[in-house]
């Protein structure tokens, strides 16, 4: 099966305590680009969570956003720091006796200064944390593989519509081919006979002249080598995950092959078909670009 390097999960993790939200989302990207927003609170489990979505995930640019609620009473606790009071205090009545000016400050006016009062977080059990948010994790990266698996079987229908077009193509052209030759020999023997007249035609150099064009617009080579690659792309979207870089080096193959063939068309309908060709191998190597 193959899988999309678009997708997008959510899960919500919740115990009496707490509640974890994990949602995912990724475009294509060439390699695997991940970036984690969470609370400062969790920053402890980064390289854990990195680690973990290691197994779902090997390609995109993926967006990950945890948010962190916490139920429980009695986790923090509001601590009064006497000594920062103490100095704040006696530098106030240090500047009103510099300028004269009412030195009184009532404690409300004094706990408004920064570190006066500062709030602190009992210790949380790293275990019990992290059970829950392994749990939101994994969920939610279970639905993005499945989202992004949905997705690619909808890009394999696409991959294989447009391969049986190319096909088509490759059997217009080596149908063409044959006839242009034909036609070339018809066309210059009319001419020589036209322009020697009555004088006997030299049908060794004729037929070399001949040769020599068939083999200047012969394309089989390039023919049967489309159809190699157009097969191997076929195996290779049954195989398992991480294909999209090898689909890719056969796309580059086969944009080649599709050079090839029109730089050596000089007949319009095997030129536009090779340009159609041609178009259809951009289309596939566009949509081989969002594949895993």
């Amino acid at each position: 099966m193959i899988k999309s390097m678009t997708g997008f999960g959510r899960y919500e993790a919740q115990s009496p305590e707490r509640k974890i939200t994990v949602e995912i989302k990724s475009v294509n990207h060439r390699y695997c680009e991940m970036t984690i927003k969470m609370p400062k609170k969790l920053n402890f489990f980064e390289a854990s969570i990195r680690n973990l979505l290691k197994n779902y995930i090997s390609r995109g640019k993926v967006d990950v956003f945890i948010s962190y609620e916490d139920y429980a009473l009695g986790k923090s606790c509001v601590k009064y720091n006497e000594e920062v009071a103490a100095e704040y205090l006696e530098l106030i009545r240090k500047m009103g006796e510099s300028f004269g000016i009412d030195g009184d400050i009532k404690a409300a006016s004094l706990a408004r200064f920064p570190e006066i009062f500062t709030i602190e977080e009992q210790n949380i059990d790293t275990d019990e944390l992290w059970e829950i948010l392994e749990e939101a994790i994994s969920a939610a990266a279970q639905s993005f593989v499945d989202s992004r698996v949905n997705e690619g079987e909808h890009l394999k229908n696409d991959l294989l519509t447009k391969l049986d077009g190319m096909i088509r193509s490759i059997d217009i052209i080596e149908e063409r081919s044959p006839q242009v030759v034909d036609e070339y020999r018809e066309r210059i023997t009319n001419k020589v006979e036209e322009l020697l007249s009555d004088t006997q035609i030299d049908q060794a150099i004729l037929a070399t002249e001949i040769t020599l064009f068939a083999d200047k617009i012969c394309v089989d080579e390039e023919t049967v080598r489309l159809r190699a690659h157009i097969d191997h792309v076929r195996k290779t979207l049954s195989e398992a995950d991480n294909i999209g870089r090898k689909l890719d080096f056969i796309a580059q193959e086969m944009n080649r092959e599709a050079n090839t063939i029109l730089s050596k068309a000089s007949d319009l309908l095997i030129t536009n078909t090779a340009i159609d060709l041609k178009t259809e191998i951009e289309k596939l190597r566009e949509q081989i670009q969002n594949i895993e």
